[in-house]
């Protein structure tokens, strides 16, 4: 295990799981217009068998459960102990889906078992992806299919983007990473996004964009709602852990920079964020 892959374990299993527990329900809200958008795109039939990979608290995992039906079966899979706790708690007694705490693209998974290779923003993580995704393939059946939905570039997603430049001047600046290093974005490159999955022996690859405006901060009155839209990312996602060490008075300063750079969003009691991703499809070669 690399040390990127050990500290990331180490996180979803700390700090960032409990608070995507926490904060569950509205996280989950957030991503359901892309999570069903890739279900679209997959087709899942009736008694077909699905891996969702990455899948978090386990809401994707159900909606594909609920497309395959009492024929069908689906696994999901995470890295993280407390989002898989939170799946099993959620998921329906009568449903056919199991939960497994493993890394999908290392773990031991059933030869030729699955349709479906599914991910909602669960597979720009991988150290090695090409190796992740071609092991990941031997788990699906001849002519199975691949789908996926992942973040295009940051520069494109203003609920990154816009916090992030707010605090150039308020942070000391740090090296950027490299755009190909894991993280949420590592798949904004669509050639890239091809590259790997042809190493990994797929074909039929395609990318189709898939933007959408989703509800990020709420409340009573507008300054309300621009409060949690800064609580939600000071508590979640890029801006949380360039945060995590800074002293208090940094902290209220980025704070202050933050609302001023959401004052422009649209929205009355929920501001509207444009978040932009790509919907993936390939296939597993017949032979």
């Amino acid at each position: 295990m690399t040390q990127h892959n050990a500290d990331r374990v180490a996180d979803w299993n700390g700090q960032s799981g409990e608070r995507w527990v926490t904060h569950q329900a509205r996280l989950d809200a957030m991503a359901a217009v892309f999570g069903q958008a890739a279900i679209e795109a997959a087709a899942p039939a009736a008694g077909e068998r699905v891996l969702d990979v990455g899948c978090g608290a386990g809401a994707s995992s159900r909606a594909l459960a609920a497309r395959v039906g009492a024929g069908g079966h689906v696994l999901g899979v995470d890295i993280s102990e407390p989002l898989i706790g939170r799946a099993r708690a959620l998921a329906p007694q009568d449903m056919l889906v199991q939960f497994r705490v493993a890394d999908a693209g290392s773990a031991e998974l059933p030869e030729g078992a699955f349709d479906i290779l599914f991910s909602r923003f669960g597979v720009m993580f991988f150290d090695d992806p090409a190796a992740a995704f071609a092991h990941m393939r031997r788990a699906l059946k001849p002519g199975g299919r691949v789908a996926f939905v992942c973040w295009r570039g940051m520069a494109e997603n203003d609920w990154v983007r816009l916090p992030m430049d707010a605090i150039k001047g308020v942070v000391p600046p740090t090296v950027l990473p490299d755009p190909e290093a894991p993280g949420p974005f590592s798949f904004g490159d669509p050639g890239r996004v091809a590259r790997i999955l042809t190493a990994a022996g797929f074909t039929d690859i395609a990318l189709a964009p898939f933007d959408a405006s989703v509800p990020f901060g709420e409340g009573a009155t507008r300054d309300a709602a621009i409060d949690d839209a800064v609580k939600m990312t000071f508590e979640v996602g890029p801006l949380s852990r360039a945060l995590a060490d800074q002293p208090d008075h940094i902290r209220a300063r980025a704070s202050a920079a933050v609302r001023a750079a959401f004052a422009d969003l649209p929205g009355e009691r929920s501001l509207m964020i444009a978040r932009a991703t790509w919907i993936v499809t390939a296939r597993n070669p017949a032979s």
